[in-house]
């Protein structure tokens, strides 16, 4: 048995963001940047791309990705989950001889995603009853003290929580959608549906940015822009 797996999910279709997955993002596809943190970690025994696209899989090679097969109808289709498509990896890695103690998966558009992040997360699988590792950051307002509409006005959610300093409230995290890392044996298990044995890696608001639209693509490319002019201050 290998040790472990990187699969970058990278399916053809995007509806808001034509080619959204091999898009010019700073000087290169998007994409390129989750291979190559996933190669510079240096932890993985594959790392490979998972997309039913020609075009995707020759520029994810030009990278430095291997893509030893595409998706299946099932798994290409838009009903079909992050789940499926692991669950198929991983199921044709097997046909092929290989199997993996662990998996993580990158999504395509993650620009953020580091070599140094995925070690961190990859070092935590080995606790005791951990099944998955997941990146997330605190909300930057918190929900407690948020409204909901009610009759056409707004009422507090949680009106316990008027006069509680944002201060006092406790931090509530959201997962911020760029990789997780998986212990497999317990992910087949389990049919990928994981909803306990998640240990949190806390990542930073600044590196972290929904991509929906042209308007989060401008911004996540300036957070980006900030975090490499920060890590290069620090060489």
């Amino acid at each position: 048995m290998k040790d472990s797996i990187a699969i970058i999910t990278a399916r053809g279709g995007s509806k808001r963001i034509p080619k959204k997955n091999i898009r010019d993002f700073c000087g290169k596809p998007i994409i390129a940047y989750a291979i190559e943190a996933a190669l510079e970690a240096g932890i993985y025994d594959r790392v490979m791309v998972s997309t039913d696209s020609e075009e995707i899989a020759e520029i994810a090679k030009k990278y430095g990705a291997e893509v030893p097969f595409l998706r299946s109808e099932k798994t290409a289709s838009d009903y079909a989950t992050t789940a499926d498509v692991l669950l198929e990896v991983l199921d044709r890695y097997k046909e092929r001889g290989e199997e993996f103690k662990y998996m993580t998966c990158i999504y395509p558009t993650a620009p953020f995603v580091t070599a140094e992040k995925l070690k961190e997360a990859y070092a935590l699988l080995s606790q005791e009853n951990v099944v998955e590792i997941m990146p997330v950051t605190a909300f930057s307002y918190p929900p407690l003290r948020g409204y909901i509409k009610k009759d056409g006005k707004l009422a507090m959610k949680w009106p316990e929580h008027y006069k509680t300093r944002s201060q006092d409230l406790e931090p509530i995290y959201h997962d911020v959608g760029q990789f997780y890392c998986y212990c497999v044996e317990a992910y087949q298990k389990l049919n990928g549906i994981v909803t306990e044995g998640i240990v949190p890696v806390l990542v930073d608001e600044m590196e972290v940015q929904d991509i929906d639209n042209e308007t989060d693509w401008k911004i996540a490319e300036i957070k980006y822009q900030i975090m490499k002019e920060q890590k290069n201050s620090l060489l």
